[in-house]
């Protein structure tokens, strides 16, 4: 795992490499192990590595006959490639992953690319062509962002680098913002900075260098066309096959790995995989609070930990950690994403790095499988509909009011949401619907100015998120909803899964979203998902044998609560009122502080208002203000 930027001058003077290394310092927590540095003309690349495979002659930037790249991340079947490529009579010089990338380009050119099977960013250079390659893997498991002017085309592996430009200048992307507020993340390419985008995932790009001419290429997206053909059984089988094959090819590492494990079913599912098949004993990472029952869930994660034979760790946080780390999360994170789970998240992987270099999580289980609660609200709406009005959408009986009701203990800790849910019109369009159980926005305006909220125009990012919502190949409701969610909160949850660990110098992988995997669960028939409105239905059929009964079981998985509404009745009130009620808070005009005042006090459990104002405000501190 690494972190590179990449300057091109578009007036064709020199680049300066004193500038490039001043830029790529920003990111030196993505790789402290060694760094290297390339410069052709108005072409400079910089790269800071963290050594997982190949410690000895990894080194990059990695040069071959003409072609120099830049890579961040793991090809995980980098050893299949490679020996398909010394049978076509190529000569490797090292053992690294980065060097089949540079073969495999030189053989195959860019349609190579949908061969790798990893989480990946790259820029590589043909100098003989004059072009540049760009890349990024079919999830954005790893980051990539881009910034371009007139006289510039900067890359990098987070933002910040690109701000160290002095060409670049931070300016708020107000839209966007208002998108946070709505979903806590950004659907798309578009980010909270003005003129700075995000490289979107599944898609290279061939820059001639000559003219700045681009030609873009989507060379992955999941296929939602139904397989009607196969059978539930070949589908299991088949499940079964690839989840074991994929942790398999992830443990591959020449440094000591181990895995998060909350207790919930995928992380134990990765956990047990990675300890039946790693050749040497693995560690285990758990965080819990002490402020009850609701807020942990290590006694799940110890009854997995004791099963893989795993040496478990875990690290109780306090709220005087919160006060420590948020500001430190917010620079790392680069923008505001996600809710107040990646704090924990950051703690974990920050004991783990003491231990350990390498970690597998769970990470996209919820969005391929459908494991979220809030999919079984919405059929259970659907189910209604259809017994009242004895209609069906989907034109195909997923799920019945009947065979729903085994399900419905799964949303007990949801009735807020179910509340709010039942409080709009009920039995609208299935968009409109699904947009009222995912808007934050909606139960949390009373904190906004009257003159911000003038401007806010939510059926604008109701629009946006229609559009990726109704995929025309998606026609089952879980269908859509997992495709939104897939594509709209899940490279939010990536960001923070990558920059929380990278944060901490510690490598994460995500054996889950697996390209194989996801293709297989895509085309599958929706009820093999999402059966009778049972979560993770076929994953579940695949690893019955495989995970503790205990957890296989669980109706009361939690998703890492954090009990803001508990600190900010204590010292992290007082940060909170510091933060919010400052001069500069006041003068931005964005929350009204007598409502931040009242919220403070009165903040709901598991409420995001407060967390998604204070993440803004913390934000504006770290990057626009300074």
């Amino acid at each position: 795992m690494c972190g590179f930027v990449g300057l091109i001058n578009k007036n064709h003077h020199s680049a300066e490499p004193g500038l490039l290394r001043a830029m790529a310092e920003t990111i030196r927590h993505r790789g402290p192990d060694d760094e290297g540095q390339y410069v052709d003309g108005p072409l400079g690349l910089f790269h800071k590595r963290l050594s997982i495979i190949d410690l000895a002659t990894g080194h990059q930037p990695m040069e071959d006959d003409g072609l120099v790249i830049v890579f961040n991340g793991e090809i995980y079947n980098y050893v299949e490639l490679r020996n398909d490529l010394i049978r076509l009579g190529y000569v490797f010089h090292t053992a690294s992953d980065t060097e089949v990338i540079l073969k495999l380009y030189r053989h195959y050119g860019a349609e190579g690319i949908p061969l790798l099977n990893g989480m990946f960013a790259f820029i590589l250079y043909d100098k003989n062509k004059q072009e540049l390659l760009v890349a990024r893997d079919h999830f954005g498991i790893k980051p990539l962002y881009v910034f371009e002017n007139e006289h510039l085309l900067l890359f990098a592996s987070e933002i910040k680098a690109l701000l160290a430009h002095p060409g670049v200048k931070p300016e708020v992307n107000y839209p966007m913002l208002n998108e946070y507020f709505v979903f806590q993340f950004v659907v798309g390419n578009d980010t909270l900075f003005k003129g700075i985008k995000k490289f979107m995932p599944g898609c290279y790009t061939l820059y001639n260098l000559h003219d700045f001419s681009r030609t873009t290429v989507q060379y992955w997206e999941p296929n939602f066309k139904i397989d009607l053909y196969h059978t539930e059984e070949y589908f299991a089988h088949e499940l079964g096959r690839l989840l074991e094959e994929t942790v398999k090819w992830q443990l591959r590492s020449d440094v000591p790995l181990g895995t998060y494990l909350s207790g919930g079913l995928d992380s134990s599912l990765v956990t047990m995989l990675a300890a039946r098949l790693s050749d040497q004993p693995i560690a285990s990472f758990t965080g819990a609070f002490d402020e009850g029952p609701s807020f942990d869930e290590s006694h799940y994660a110890a009854i997995v930990a004791e099963k893989a034979g795993a040496k478990h760790h875990i690290i109780y946080m306090k709220p005087e950690d919160f006060i420590d780390a948020i500001p430190t999360l917010i620079y790392h994170l680069d923008e505001p994403v996600a809710g107040p789970g990646l704090f924990p998240q950051y703690m974990v992987s920050r004991l783990a790095a003491q231990n350990v270099k390498v970690v597998l999580g769970g990470q996209g289980g919820d969005e391929i499988f459908s494991g979220y609660a809030r999919y079984v609200i919405a059929y259970l709406e659907q189910a209604l509909k259809g017994a009242i009005f004895e209609t069906n959408e989907e034109k195909e009986h997923i799920v019945s009011l009947q065979s729903i009701l085994p399900n419905l203990p799964y949303i007990r800790s949801y009735l807020p949401m179910l509340k709010r849910f039942w409080s709009k019109e009920t039995f609208e369009p299935m968009d409109r619907r699904y947009f009222h159980l995912i808007d934050r926005f909606d139960g949390n305006s009373g904190i906004f100015t009257e003159d911000y909220l003038r401007q806010f125009d939510r059926e604008a990012i109701f629009a946006k998120f229609q559009n990726l919502f109704n995929h025309p190949d998606t026609l089952s409701y879980i269908n859509k909803m997992t495709h939104f969610d897939m594509f709209g909160s899940l490279p939010g949850l990536l960001q923070v899964e990558d920059r929380v660990s990278m944060a901490v110098s510690l490598e994460s992988r995500v054996p889950l979203l697996d390209r194989r995997i996801v293709d297989l669960v895509s085309v599958m028939p929706a009820g093999l998902k999402f059966k009778g409105g049972e979560m993770k239905y076929i994953l579940k059929k695949v690893i019955r044998d495989i995970i503790p009964p205990e957890i296989f079981n669980r109706k009361d998985k939690m998703g890492f609560p954090v009990p803001l509404h508990i600190w900010a009745r204590g010292p992290v009130g007082t940060f909170f009122k510091d933060i919010l009620l400052s001069k500069k808070a006041r003068e931005r005009g964005i929350f009204d502080p007598g409502k931040v005042e009242a919220l403070i006090r009165n903040e709901d459990a598991f409420g995001r208002a407060l967390w998604g104002a204070l993440s803004v405000e913390l934000w504006f501190n770290t990057f626009i203000d300074n």
